[in-house]
């Protein structure tokens, strides 16, 4: 078994991109979990290089700073002057004098380029034994890009850019995908004998090519069986394109593993998300990151989830999550806001117009409406009332509140923290609590209700309300007069007092 061919990765990442109109360099675009430049190291993986070299130009310093985060082996090679793609692999081999086998040189800006067709590329390349082969697709519409020229026998004579092209070579349709296999060796001689004679003064690889055929060295082409996988990206029209392209492919993919995508073209699924078969996705959803959807789930419709990851069974409808976790069989939604690190546990529930934050809902609680929940922990089965605060910020520290298992936490109550509300406590709507409820007790703070008659009349004389006061008071003046009066004994069976005062939360505590 014959000795692996040790690679060498060149990308080629220098360009300004003048027509995508950013601050930000043409590679670091984003494209559904990738940059551009991410992409095409993606596409670069399966070859295992011994070295890859990103050639870094305009932006330099925000590209370096990418490739530590995705790619921290990677080597980034500075051309000063962008004087030509020969002219950048020429000072990325300078980097590398020890690189032999095959030469790998990528566009950095291919994000379509999937990792086989890299594959298959080499794979020709090394077992013809090229000097050089160079990746070509037949495009319906080649304007643009770089001509593939070939002689009587079908074999590589040269390749021709646009600008430098005969009308006869415009009418070509099978082009140049900028993504090429070279013997280092070879490639290391011919570089040096580039020339700068041509529309742009600049020293172009693919001249390489023509050097290579004069000189009687075999060269090669292979032929993408997809030539929207070698589409580049000039302005931000084109890169829209790109993300289309995309979508449908990745949507694809999912669908054919078992997952139903209710309108794959309101869909967006990143290529770093993972979904489980039987999966249920309704459309307006976005995907992103690393986001996980379980089996059986059912996310959306209008739904973006971040770094989110939804347990099997589960259901997110019209809501939004960040590094958020919902457990198994757990519901949000409509109108939530999970933040990071909300952790919902199995059948939890956060319901409508409910914001969550660093806090955890136990198996089975509940925050159903009109709730905010920061830096907290849910004990299982507990119920939170509507319109109720987690206050946890004194304007100087974000403070923890505890509720335990299956406390009741009455409608329109704050908990300021830090605060413990115990297990199997209550806690009385419109309460404002600041001290521990310990298990088991009713935790209360509300003041006594007053009413002071005729203040509408005294203090809002000629409102609406005033005058719906007036005719209420009339009426029930009226009904009294209709009533007969009631005998003794009735009289002092209905006075008789009650018992105990409910709070409004389920429960009743004797005066």
């Amino acid at each position: 078994m014959s000795e692996p061919h040790p690679r060498t990765v060149v990308v080629l990442a220098a360009g300004e991109g003048k027509r995508m109109k950013s601050a930000l360099p043409k590679v670091l675009h984003p494209l559904l979990g990738r940059t551009l430049l991410g992409h095409v190291l993606n596409a670069a993986d399966p070859l295992a290089a011994q070295q890859t070299m990103v050639v870094v130009g305009h932006g330099a310093d925000q590209v370096r700073a990418h490739l530590s985060e995705i790619a921290p082996g990677a080597t980034a090679v500075f051309q000063a002057e962008q004087l030509g793609t020969g002219h950048a692999v020429r000072i990325a081999l300078e980097g590398a004098p020890e690189a032999t086998g095959t030469v790998v040189v990528l566009n950095g800006d291919v994000p379509l380029l999937r990792p086989e067709t890299v594959a298959a590329l080499v794979a020709a390349h090394e077992s013809e034994g090229a000097a050089a082969t160079v990746l070509a697709a037949e495009v319906p519409d080649p304007t643009g890009l770089g001509r593939i020229v070939r002689g009587a026998a079908g074999r590589l004579e040269q390749i021709v850019e646009q600008r430098d092209a005969t009308p006869a070579q415009l009418a070509i349709r099978e082009i140049n995908a900028g993504i090429y296999a070279f013997d280092a060796v070879r490639l290391r001689d011919v570089l040096g004998k580039l020339s700068t004679d041509n529309d742009q003064g600049e020293e172009y690889l693919t001249d390489v090519f023509a050097l290579l055929v004069s000189a009687g060295e075999p060269v090669a082409v292979h032929l993408a069986a997809d030539h929207t996988e070698t589409l580049g990206c000039n302005d931000r029209v084109e890169l829209a394109a790109l993300r289309r392209l995309l979508r449908d492919r990745v949507n694809e993919r999912w669908m054919r593993a078992g997952v139903s995508l209710l309108d794959p073209e309101t869909t967006w699924i990143d290529v770093t998300v993972a979904l489980d078969r039987d999966a249920v996705v309704d459309q307006n959803t976005q995907l992103r990151g690393g986001s996980v959807v379980g089996s059986e789930a059912v996310v959306g419709p209008d739904v973006t989830l971040v770094d989110t990851v939804v347990g099997a069974g589960a259901t997110v409808l019209r809501s939004h999550a960040i590094g958020a976790e919902v457990g198994p069989g757990a519901s949000v939604g409509p109108y939530a806001y999970l933040r990071p690190d909300a952790r919902l546990a199995e059948k939890s529930k956060v319901g409508t117009f409910v914001e969550v934050k660093n806090s955890e809902l136990g198996p089975g609680a509940k925050v159903p409406h009109l709730s905010y929940v920061g830096d907290a922990t849910i004990g299982a089965r507990a119920n939170i009332g509507a319109a109720t605060i987690f206050v946890n910020y004194d304007g100087v520290n974000k403070n923890r509140t505890v509720v335990g298992e299956a406390a009741f936490v009455g409608c329109d109550t704050s908990l300021i923290a830090p605060v413990e509300v115990g297990a199997g406590a209550y806690v009385a709507a419109g309460s404002a609590i600041s001290k521990d409820v310990p298990p088991g007790a009713l935790g209360v703070t509300r003041a006594p209700q007053r009413s002071v008659e005729g203040w509408v009349a005294r203090k809002r004389p000629g409102t609406a309300s005033a005058e719906a006061a007036e005719r209420a008071l009339r009426d029930a003046q009226g009904a009294a007069a209709a009533t007969p009066a009631a005998s003794e004994g009735e009289a002092i069976h209905g006075a008789a007092e009650p018992v105990g005062r409910t709070f409004g939360t389920g429960d009743t505590a004797t005066e």
